[in-house]
């Protein structure tokens, strides 16, 4: 019924009368009935109704159908049917997240791993016309996601990072290699790395500056983010007495993730808290918005003549009833 609309709806009005018709009809029956006087009734206390009685009445309920359908055919109704198209300027975006054991602190909560892969997944989440790839890099990056415009998949492959997959250690230059690879090719509009660290580059086989100059030649742009507050932040050590706690100093080098997303047209963030860490990629979600146009069509068929007969077929049962099963002698 949400398709359905009507020309005249103010024709639907007409639909009130049917109770009042319905009262003239049953009362005009009673009244037209015939009737023989006896000098009692106790002769037709075993009688029952057959079942011609029994189904005489439906005889004016076919007929207020009939009028109801008439009232709703002269209100015109039309099923509507929309059709649109949309021309999408896409943007393609690789997400590099640090799953090294620094990423365990638990300056955020639970911890920053976890924290930023559940802000992650609100980023897919809306980014619904966009194609998202996921790579992870500590001593070394692999893809853990192609591109691809299934979020389902892709949130649960976020969900399955976690740290220990390989080596520790941070390399910047590898992780930021891994994901030109995967979107270099892509001919989106534009292209995208969001590149999530807590550390210092001390591992991996590519400068990050190297990597960064890759990234402009083929018109990729580099948002960084630095995850971590200021200071010292508790990290779980594994002792033979269970997991201990330790204070340890917070390093990220910013200077170079800055330089990685200036020289590449992007921005560098700083996150020392998980809503600061939401903010900044709201940001980068409002700053890389994907442009949509749509253009619809409605198009609208007459479906009054189905109505039109359906009222005919049961008026036409109607007086065949009368006629023939139902007839009454005057």
């Amino acid at each position: 019924m949400e398709n359905i609309v009507f020309a005249n709806p103010e024709l639907l009005w007409l639909l009130v009368i049917l109770p009042l018709v319905g009262y003239w009809l049953f009362s005009r029956d009673k009244k037209t009935r015939p009737y023989l006087y006896y000098s009692g009734t106790d002769f037709n206390k075993e009688l029952k109704k057959t079942w011609r009685q029994r189904l005489y009445p439906l005889l004016n309920v076919l007929r207020l159908i009939c009028i109801g359908l008439i009232i709703v055919a002269l209100a015109r109704p039309q099923a509507k049917s929309k059709n649109s198209r949309k021309n999408i300027e896409g943007v393609d975006i690789v997400m590099a997240m640090d799953i090294s054991g620094s990423m365990l602190a638990e300056d955020f909560k639970p911890n920053r791993l976890e924290a930023s892969k559940d802000i992650a997944q609100d980023f897919v989440r809306a980014r619904e016309n966009d194609r998202i790839a996921v790579v992870a890099f500590s001593g070394e990056a692999y893809t853990q996601c192609p591109l691809t415009i299934d979020h389902g998949i892709l949130e649960n492959r976020i969900h399955e990072l976690r740290s220990g997959l390989i080596p520790d250690g941070t390399a910047l230059g590898d992780g930021l290699a891994v994901s030109i690879n995967r979107i270099r090719k892509s001919d989106a509009k534009s292209k995208v790395i969001i590149l999530l660290t807590d550390g210092v580059n001390n591992a991996g086989s590519i400068d990050p500056l190297t990597a960064a100059d890759l990234a402009t030649t083929y018109g990729i742009k580099v948002y960084t983010i630095g995850v971590g507050t200021r200071g010292l932040a508790p990290y779980p050590f594994r002792t033979p007495f269970g997991i201990q706690y330790q204070n340890t100093k917070v390093e990220i080098d910013e200077d170079l993730l800055t330089q990685i997303a200036e020289e590449t047209g992007g921005r560098y963030y700083r996150a020392t808290t998980e809503n600061n860490l939401k903010e900044i990629f709201n940001e980068i979600d409002n700053l890389e918005k994907t442009k949509i146009e749509v253009i619809s069509f409605e198009h609208r068929s007459e479906e009054y003549k189905t109505i039109l007969w359906l009222a005919l077929g049961l008026l036409l049962l109607e007086l065949a009833g009368r006629l023939s099963i139902f007839k009454t002698l005057p």
